[in-house]
């Protein structure tokens, strides 16, 4: 919408200007050329409105002809999709310029694709209704994500479309790290930066509680009949111990991803990014750190060093710290593969990825050292 008026700072062309003014809505002002046309002013400034509106709807045409064409090209691009993902794919806006739709691989709860187009790349995340079984709300997912863009650590917002579970982000040019890249101690003040940055910037629009996440998806295991790992009930009594250790001396939480798996980690060359806020909420960086040692499965002796980098001074009772959560992480996240392995329509072995973390959680709790791990933590 454009509106063509004349001008005038008074009268009805005034009350027009100032409601075009408030809703953002482009305007062309036709003042009559007294000096120049005289007493045919008026007229003069009738006929250039006049032909301003008659190109105005020749270009509409034009553009219908060319939106006809755009949207064979759409087709096209879409083809070869399913249908439920073409379907929403076309509720993004970057689609009207795009060149390639690119299906990107390496998620286990999502669909993603990359949307290329002219100007910029971008990645479109096309989650499922279930997911919301798992705990995630896709709105705090898109306020955490903006919050994340705006700290450095995240990237930028492009489009999110409530109820339909697209969520639009910038495409970051750069390698994704992997498990090995995590496990170079070069990059351990690296990642402890990029995590500084984000737990300085501003707070989430949610909380995150391990201990609380575990004990809910739990419950869904439970009450949906999903299969439970052998002896996970006999470590309860050791999870509450955890729980009141750890609320002796809490942290102060700060604004956390609480899933930086390597895949969710990117160099650019210059440094490095995090992504992915499906889980993000407001937590312990301690969380954040010995999840990050556990995702990547990390060798015991590079959690100091991590956790040095992070708060500048070695420290035996955040070290403690990072495993207690890691423990309790590991713990919950073998849950969360239980239920995936019953619900999530992508085809990956759940099971087997959760049985993994849940067989290395239980070294820890049969292990010696969970009792020292809890009286450092409590110290700290």
């Amino acid at each position: 919408m454009v509106l063509l008026h004349g001008g005038s700072p008074k009268g009805a062309e005034l009350i027009a200007a100032k409601w075009a003014d408030n809703r953002k809505v482009p305007q062309v002002a036709f003042k009559p050329d007294w000096t120049k046309h005289a007493k045919a002013a008026p007229f003069k400034r009738n006929d250039a409105s006049c032909e301003r509106s008659c190109s105005a709807i020749r270009e509409t045409g034009r553009r219908a002809s060319r939106g006809g064409l755009r949207c064979r090209i759409v087709d096209d691009l879409l083809a070869g999709l399913p249908a439920h993902d073409a379907e929403r794919l076309r509720l993004v806006t970057s689609l009207a310029t795009a060149t390639r739709v690119v299906v990107l691989d390496g998620g286990i709860t999502n669909r993603n694709y990359r949307v290329c187009t002219p100007t910029r790349d971008y990645v479109v995340r096309l989650s499922d209704p279930e997911s919301s079984l798992l705990s995630i709300d896709r709105d705090n997912e898109y306020l955490n994500s903006m919050a994340a863009a705006m700290s450095g650590a995240g990237a930028p917002v492009a489009q999110f479309v409530p109820g339909a579970g697209v969520l639009v982000v910038e495409w970051i040019e750069g390698r994704t790290f992997t498990p090995q890249d995590v496990a170079d101690p070069r990059n351990l003040p690296r990642i402890a930066d990029a995590c500084r940055v984000l737990h300085s910037g501003p707070a989430f629009a949610s909380d995150f509680d391990m201990f609380e996440l575990q004990r809910r998806y739990l419950d869904i295991v439970r009450e949906r009949g999903y299969r439970l790992p052998p002896r996970y009930d006999e470590f309860e009594p050791q999870v509450a111990r955890m729980r009141r250790a750890m609320s002796v001396l809490p942290e102060p939480t700060v604004p956390c991803n609480n899933d930086l798996l390597a895949a969710n980690i990117i160099d650019d060359g210059s440094r490095l990014w995090l992504i992915d806020y499906e889980y993000s909420g407001n937590n312990e960086a301690s969380f954040e750190l010995g999840n990050i040692w556990s995702e990547s499965t990390l060798d015991d002796d590079l959690l100091e060093p991590l956790v040095t980098s992070y708060w500048g001074a070695p420290s035996s009772a955040k070290v403690a710290r990072a495993r207690l959560w890691a423990l309790i992480s590991k713990y919950g996240w073998t849950l969360w593969a239980a239920i995936q392995q019953e619900m999530s329509p992508l085809d990956f072995d759940y099971w087997t990825w959760g049985m993994e973390k849940y067989e290395r959680a239980v070294e820890e709790f049969d292990g010696p050292d969970l009792a020292v791990w809890l009286d450092d933590a409590a110290r700290s």
